[in-house]
């Protein structure tokens, strides 16, 4: 299954990092999430970008992760001459992951 089908996303930016936002739409699936979707997967599923690193942060207050992805912006928003200069697109190829079921 894709994540689409499960979690909602949002997308950040400071500077050449990005931040991604993973929250299920129900509590139940948040442990298959944190499952499959660690920062190795991430890092692979965004390899294209170049040399990145990723950081996986859970938050416990809620069902939710947040993925802090360093030189993701092609040198960050002003000297990046890539389309999408703030990564808003991120958080959409994220939720296209596929991801087993169980």
């Amino acid at each position: 299954m894709k994540l689409y089908d499960i979690a909602h996303s949002r997308t950040g930016d400071k500077g050449n990092t990005s931040t991604i936002s993973l929250i299920p739409y129900k509590e139940a699936d948040f442990a298959l999430i944190k499952k499959y979707v660690t920062d190795e997967a991430v890092a692979k599923w965004f390899a294209p970008l170049g040399p990145i690193k990723v950081t996986r942060y859970e938050f416990f207050k809620v069902p939710a992760l947040n993925f802090v992805i360093e030189n993701a912006l092609g040198g960050g928003v002003t000297h990046s001459l890539n389309i999408d200069r703030h990564g808003k697109s991120y958080s959409s190829a994220l939720l296209e992951m596929a991801i087993p079921d169980k």
